[in-house]
């Protein structure tokens, strides 16, 4: 009988553990990836649907012309080989993807033709960037994640994707996409999103993973943990990391003051980043897309800075000096049903972020959530892009395979919208007026 009492006191001692655990840490976690969120449809009843254009994970606005680049591929090929998911089935790689370029005026899509590419090698699309050179107003350098399968008879399952960064320069109204240079590197490792310069010829990136393959990157992504990072790359002299052990960092933007913005896939909340003389980039905050909140348990008090509301995905800067965040509401819902069968709605979100200049509270950022939809409207989406000057709000994903582009009425078009710094009243690259 003396001996039931020392078990009775380890089992109680493992289940208080086990609670203590499930509250601090596992509970808000599943309330992160949106486990039991109510939907609130939101900014979602004037809009309209662009069927043609499916599965592009990123878009990008030319301020100057209005027109919307997209970086697009088939929603086949998204349930099958999308490496930032650990979708590595080659045989269903698209041999289609490519940019467009929609007018939302004359709602025209012109599929730009690539030019001087060795299509030897993989054209598979992920993140873009679009911006005006430094030298001419009416050249465009486009920056490409591009997710090759490896060479030889390397199984990308073990080895993962071949990913590069490709260069390519346009000008705003041409079907033409010149390619200039293959950047490829070991710190070119898993990345996302990218964020290129006015000269051509250096770039900012995300890897959204500590590694390629294996079951550490699901139990990354996760739990957040901290183990990605962002790369710079400059033609001449390579590429290096620029900031290290961060979680599941995905969109990246830049403001013309050299603050770049990068949002996470990991964890609810953005980093405000400033760039450093040698071109590495130093965390000055972070932005919460949650509340803070203090968890008191029978043995600590448990403090987590934020326990709630969402992950996101990528981030835009549209000409008032505002932020834009596409969001995921339920992500485990997302990964797992709609990322294999796209027939399957994926909630979608949209995010504005601004200082909070008029907020009694001790809150430094306002962040409103403008846009919400079950998917009937939007599915999936990964990016969203603000077009303050002509009030349309344009959401899109691979949302693998996002069915269509979704153009809605600009929520701030009734109401003036605080900005982040009168430094940033200007388009996130250098070049544009």
């Amino acid at each position: 009988m003396m001996r039931i009492y020392p078990l009775a006191v380890t089992a109680l001692i493992a289940l208080c553990s086990a609670t203590v655990v499930y509250h601090a840490h596992l509970k808000p976690r599943l309330r992160i990836l949106g486990v039991g969120r109510q939907l609130q449809p939101t900014g979602n009843t004037q809009c309209r649907t662009v069927p043609e254009l499916q599965a592009c994970e990123k878009i990008v606005l030319h301020e100057a012309t209005g027109l919307l680049y997209l970086a697009c591929s088939t929603q086949s090929s998204r349930t099958h080989w999308t490496p930032a998911i650990s979708n590595f089935n080659v045989e269903g790689m698209s041999r289609e993807d490519h940019v467009a370029v929609y007018d939302p005026i004359t709602s025209r899509i012109t599929r730009l033709q690539f030019r001087g590419y060795d299509f030897r090698r993989d054209m598979s699309l992920h993140g873009m960037d679009v911006v005006p050179s430094a030298s001419n107003a009416n050249q465009l350098f486009v920056y490409l994640v591009n997710h090759r399968r490896p060479l030889g008879d390397l199984d990308p399952k073990v080895h993962g994707a071949d990913s590069s960064v490709e260069i390519f320069k346009t000008s705003a109204g041409s079907s033409i996409l010149q390619h200039i240079m293959t950047i490829e590197h070991p710190v070119i490792k898993t990345p996302n999103d990218i964020a290129g310069s006015s000269t051509g010829r250096s770039f900012y990136f995300t890897n959204d993973h500590g590694s390629k393959t294996g079951f550490s990157r699901h139990l990354e992504a996760f739990f957040g943990w901290p183990l990605a990072s962002v790369g710079y790359c400059e033609i001449d002299t390579g590429c290096k990391h620029a900031a290290k052990n961060l979680p599941g960092p995905n969109g990246i933007t830049r403001a013309a003051n050299d603050t770049y913005y990068v949002a996470s896939s990991a964890a609810p909340q953005l980093r405000v980043m400033q760039r450093q003389p040698d071109d590495t980039l130093l965390v000055k905050d972070v932005i919460p897309l949650g509340q803070s909140q203090v968890v008191a348990t029978l043995w600590l008090i448990y403090h987590a800075r934020v326990l709630s509301d969402r992950l996101s995905d990528n981030i835009a800067l549209d000409w008032d000096g505002t932020l834009w965040v596409a969001g995921f509401p339920r992500v485990l819902w997302t990964r797992f049903k709609h990322f294999i069968n796209p027939a399957i709605k994926a909630p979608s979100s949209a995010h504005q972020i601004s200082l909070a200049h008029n907020d009694r509270s001790i809150r430094k950022y306002r962040v409103e959530k403008v846009f919400e939809d079950d998917g009937s409207i939007a599915s999936g989406i990964t990016s969203v892009v603000h077009d303050s000057r002509r009030s349309r709000l344009f959401l899109h994903g691979e949302g693998f395979a996002a069915p269509h582009l979704t153009i809605c009425k600009s929520p701030t078009s009734a109401q003036d919208v605080s900005q982040f710094d009168t430094q940033q009243r200007v388009f996130h690259h250098d070049g544009i007026n």
